[in-house]
């Protein structure tokens, strides 16, 4: 479950009786933008009006209405629901003030994704192989992965995950790709995110996952003798 974000944005107004004065009257907006959704489709927009700490009037958009909760409040609330323009206008701060801070805030804060490839089974001539592309820790959450071969889009033979909270607000994505290997063929995996100027394109060298066993073991063997020889007298 995606958890709740919230934007938080105050403004205070205080007047004193005396200039100067410790003591004074303190009359603050409180205005939150609450969602959960990556695409800001269940965006809610609050807005409370205070004085001295004590409610004045509050807006929630998914309400559609003021409330007041003073008797100042209350008057004020049932005024500005009946003005139809300015309750529309105010309704619209959903998408002209939360959406467009929430981009901005997401942008600010928007840390890169660290990407892996790794081989997942290596393949030869006759067997496919699986190649995964890997993203860590990336914020906010929307991010675009993708598989190129020689520069074009890849749309079958892939499998992927969706975007998996880390449970510290950072995210990781996942997606495997299943293809038969091929000479001077190039495999890459593209990376789309908000933290990156432009799509990130990792490609995958196939000399990361090729294995000899056996020429591996005749190697060990050589030296092994090597080495003995070298023990015996002449």
């Amino acid at each position: 479950m995606t958890p709740l974000k919230l934007l938080n944005f105050q403004h205070i107004l205080t007047l004193s009786v005396f200039t100067g004065a410790a003591n004074g009257y303190y009359f603050h907006t409180w205005m939150e933008c609450i969602y959960s959704s990556p695409d800001l489709s269940d965006m809610e927009f609050i807005e409370g009006l205070y004085f001295n700490k004590y409610p004045v009037i509050k807006f929630n958009s998914t309400v559609g209405m003021f409330e007041g909760f003073s008797d100042l409040g209350i008057k004020t609330a049932e005024m500005w629901n009946n003005d139809t323009a300015f309750l529309q206008q105010t309704m619209a701060k959903v998408d002209t003030y939360c959406k467009p801070n929430e981009v901005i805030w997401d942008v600010a804060v928007s840390e890169r994704p660290t990407v892996k490839l790794s081989s997942v089974m290596p393949g030869d001539g006759t067997h496919p192989a699986l190649v995964k592309c890997s993203a860590y820790d990336f914020y906010p959450q929307p991010i675009k992965v993708y598989w190129l071969k020689d520069g074009v889009p890849v749309t079958s033979d892939v499998t992927s995950t969706e975007e998996l909270p880390n449970g510290d607000w950072y995210y990781q994505i996942h997606t495997v790709l299943e293809y038969t290997p091929k000479s001077a063929e190039k495999i890459s995996c593209v990376v789309e995110h908000a933290s990156f100027t432009r799509p990130m394109i990792y490609d995958w060298s196939k000399t990361r996952h090729l294995k000899s066993p056996a020429f591996s073991s005749v190697c060990l063997i050589v030296i092994l003798r090597k080495r003995a020889w070298a023990l015996l007298p002449f």
